[in-house]
């Protein structure tokens, strides 16, 4: 906005010299843009009175003023929205202290609640939803126009108690009444498995503030029974704290940019990137990715990718290549602002685009489940107004259960099937190249 009120004034100044006689009256370009600028708060100041004097009923003059900050930023993009008090309390303990709820990660489009990933383990998840999934009301209010916050506030609560969701599967033609038991969502992002001798199929279900230090342990578990490779399975990963995602990136890469981000402001743009450091894995790597990885595994991915770092499999991810800065308000409420973009190494920004994968592989529900529901994901581009564009010498092998567990696992995924074939292919496939 400056640069263009600059240019004007500059143009201003060059005509006014061409004609020669003209005076420059002070301040008059100024003056303008503050009057119009007062012209939309008297508008506002004069539908809110209206409201007070003539609405059917009384109405608090917070809620209303809460309500129009509301309205403006919902209009912004999908993410950005206004959070009371509690809701911004709420937004902390997801990525920091323990809270209670079915654990899945929401989003809005054309006033509908839709889920963009369930969180692995939790009530949710074990109920079957997906990404792509429509909310239609919780516990008998329809969600039609409600806030994702709003929404957010309904299905959380006590543990043990329960919350009632009206579902519509992206590829059903009724919704179905889901009751979920409220339970405590695990913070913990990590977990780990050994598929064969030395190759390693490590799961991020989320980007909280203590990833990146439970994937350095399970990386050094991993190390203990020797490492040839790494599975990183990114997907229904909804993402989460931009930090983490730097982090998780500069623990596979020695150096280069992992990502930058680009805004309006100055202080809005930056740039990450990676350093060498002790515990560097550099294993050969497949990453997994869905449409339900979104905003912080791309950035991951993104980075791994446009490295030569490791392959990327799986199904063209969610597309949010925009960053939220969540700004406290002196009241102890906030703001969740869109301020920027990021951009992958390679200068490209994935905002509703995705990442596309290096081998395109849709995952194929087992046998005994084709009749179950396909998965049908939603990505940034859906959504109304998105943003353009060696070993230690111990025994290593797995016990009876963990070696069933990892065989019903590759049975059932064939995903991962297929990544446990390419990382264990991919020193051969580098020397071809």
């Amino acid at each position: 906005m400056r640069v263009t009120l600059w240019t004007a004034t500059l143009l201003i100044l060059g005509v006014l010299a061409i004609s020669g006689g003209a005076a420059l009256v002070p301040g008059t370009v100024g003056a303008a843009s503050e009057e119009g600028k007062y012209d939309s708060l008297k508008r506002f100041s004069q539908v809110l009175d209206l409201v007070e004097r003539y609405y059917v009923r009384d109405v608090p003059r917070k809620d209303l003023i809460n309500g129009a900050v509301k309205g403006m930023l919902q209009g912004l993009d999908p993410h950005s929205t206004f959070l009371s008090v509690e809701e911004f309390k709420e937004m902390q303990e997801s990525t920091s202290g323990e809270f209670f709820g079915i654990g899945i990660e929401i989003s809005s489009e054309n006033g509908q609640l839709i889920v963009v990933a369930p969180i692995e383990d939790t009530p949710a998840h074990k109920a079957g939803l997906k990404s792509g999934d429509i909310i239609l009301a919780v516990d008998g209010v329809p969600t039609q126009d409600m806030t994702t916050q709003e929404a957010v506030s309904r299905i959380r609560g006590a543990k043990g108690t329960e919350v009632e969701l009206s579902i519509l599967h992206r590829d059903a033609k009724a919704p179905e009444v889901v009751r979920l038991v409220r339970d405590a969502i695990p913070l913990i992002s990590v977990k780990s498995k050994m598929l064969e001798d030395g190759y390693h199929w490590v799961r991020l279900t989320r980007f909280s503030e203590r990833t990146t230090g439970e994937l350095v342990d399970a990386l050094k578990e991993a190390g203990k029974k020797g490492m040839k490779g790494i599975i990183l399975d990114l997907r229904n990963n909804p993402g989460g704290l931009l930090d983490q995602a730097v982090s998780v990136s500069d623990t596979f890469l020695k150096d280069g940019v992992i990502v930058s981000i680009r805004g309006r402001m100055e202080d809005a743009s930056r740039e990450y990137r990676a350093k060498t450091q002790p515990g560097d894995v550099s294993v050969p790597m497949v990453v997994l990715v869905n449409a339900g990885s979104a905003s912080a595994s791309e950035i991951v991915a993104g980075a791994l990718r446009d490295h030569n770092r490791a392959l990327i499999l799986g199904e063209r991810t969610f597309g949010k290549g925009s960053v939220q800065n969540v700004i406290p308000l002196s009241d102890g409420a906030g703001l969740k602002l869109t301020v920027a973009l990021y951009y992958t190494p390679n200068g490209r920004s994935i905002q509703a685009e995705g990442i596309e994968p290096d081998f395109e592989v849709p995952f194929e529900l087992p046998r005994d489940e084709e009749k179950a529901h396909r998965l049908n994901m939603v990505r940034e581009k859906d959504l109304n107004r998105h943003l353009e564009n060696g070993s230690s010498g111990k025994d290593a092998r797995p016990s009876a259960k963990a070696a069933d567990d990892v065989k019903q696992a590759l049975e059932k995924d064939n995903q991962l099937r297929m990544a446990l074939q390419f990382v264990k292919r991919l020193p051969r496939l580098k020397d071809i190249q």
